[in-house]
């Protein structure tokens, strides 16, 4: 069996990233999202009737999908919870167009949406009890900072990447939101001297590094082949999807500069047919800069090792030789808990659509979208086109 072609994306919906949510719930983004997204798709609300989501940490924790379509006034065939982190989003794309091709739905709203209040990084509380195994909390390491924190010593300690090598992926994602309006962070370039200048929050990681906790969301609407041609928008279709993964601490791996990347862009890549330089653009999840990194190696763009040497020799930007989250990522759009897996995909079908406008990538019509989940744990990665 294969998902190629069986489903497309057919709309988006973003809630502008804020520190100010203003009494706002997770169920409310997720109303205006549900609607912006029929709406931007070019359907009626009775002609959806799948639904996606993931538990936001503001909310029921049993029944949500029901709550949500119960809210919405939704009549419901197919309706589920995805809960993997930074890479439910994905997760879900694919999901859905598996309904959709086994004849349980035709539609499927795929949302997300987080309230948080006061910024920072993620912390320990927002990962699993599991995470604080008798291998992690005796040594203070505090999830998931620490982890990726580790990841980047070793990878350095290996292969002799640098720090002026990771904030590059820092510096070139900062110029992308410069050209994205709702981003949090669109007002002023990054320099690598600004990255490393910032403060050092879990050595080698510094502060621009490192996502800003906010409240926001965004969906998409997955249709079938039928509908997808009646679309308002150029459908972008699901050609290849690959999911791999099986820890959350990171003492669970045995080589912590490997990633499970390999293994979900290895079937996804099957699946479509396709190489890593095919790619007009990469929309990967980007917790912090270590991740961007590792995951470039680990879905083939390099050699593993040679991260730091590839993205400080490549332009990132959306005019570069390979533009990487050409809405700025997480780094500078904001991270709304695992709701910011879903403005990779946004930004993905954005660009395929192309309604990029000033950061639209020339000429795009096959690119990446990927989320990570844990400490480079649960990977979902997502090969898209609009042909």
């Amino acid at each position: 069996m294969t998902l190629k072609g069986a489903a497309a994306i057919t709309g988006y919906a973003e809630f502008p990233p804020t520190k100010n949510p203003e009494e706002l719930s997770s169920l409310a983004i997720i109303a205006k999202l549900a609607r912006d997204t029929a709406d931007d798709a070019g359907f009626e609300k009775d002609e959806i009737d799948g639904l996606l989501t993931t538990t936001p940490i503001d909310s029921f924790s049993l029944f949500w999908p029901t709550v949500v379509g119960e809210s919405l006034g939704m009549k419901l065939r197919y309706f589920d919870t995805v809960e993997l982190g930074g890479a439910s989003a994905a997760g879900m794309i694919w999901r859905a167009a598996a309904a959709i091709e086994a004849g349980l739905c035709r539609n499927v709203l795929c949302v997300v949406a987080g309230v948080t209040s006061g910024g920072g990084s993620l912390q320990l509380g927002h990962l699993s009890p599991a995470a604080r195994s008798e291998f992690d909390a005796p040594f203070g390491i505090s999830q998931p900072n620490a982890g990726y924190a580790l990841i980047a010593r070793r990878h350095m300690h290996e292969f002799g990447t640098t720090s002026e090598q990771m904030a590059k992926i820092a510096v070139d994602q900062r110029t992308n939101a410069l050209r994205n309006p709702i981003a949090l962070f669109n007002k002023e370039p990054l320099t690598i001297d600004m990255v490393l200048n910032s403060p050092l929050v879990f050595d080698p990681l510094h502060l621009l590094e490192i996502v800003s906790r906010c409240s926001g969301g965004a969906a998409v609407l997955v249709s079938s082949r039928d509908l997808a041609r009646k679309s308002a928008n150029r459908p972008v279709y699901l050609i290849g999807a690959g999911e791999a993964g099986t820890h959350l601490s990171i003492a669970a791996r045995r080589n912590i500069t490997e990633s499970w990347v390999k293994d979900s862009t290895a079937t996804a890549f099957s699946m479509a047919g396709v190489l890593p330089k095919q790619m007009d653009f990469v929309q990967v999840y980007d917790c912090y800069t270590i991740t961007v990194l590792v995951t470039l190696e680990d879905m083939g763009f390099c050699p593993k090792g040679y991260g730091g040497p590839f993205v400080a020799e490549h332009d990132l930007t959306f005019s570069g030789d390979l533009p990487l989250n050409t809405n700025g990522g997480q780094l500078s759009v904001g991270q709304p808990g695992t709701a910011g897996g879903m403005i990779h995909v946004v930004e993905a079908a954005r660009q395929l659509m192309g309604r990029g406008d000033a950061r639209q990538v020339r000429n795009a019509s096959l690119g990446i979208a990927h989320g990570n989940g844990g400490v480079m744990g649960d990977q979902v990665t997502l090969v898209l086109a609009n042909q």
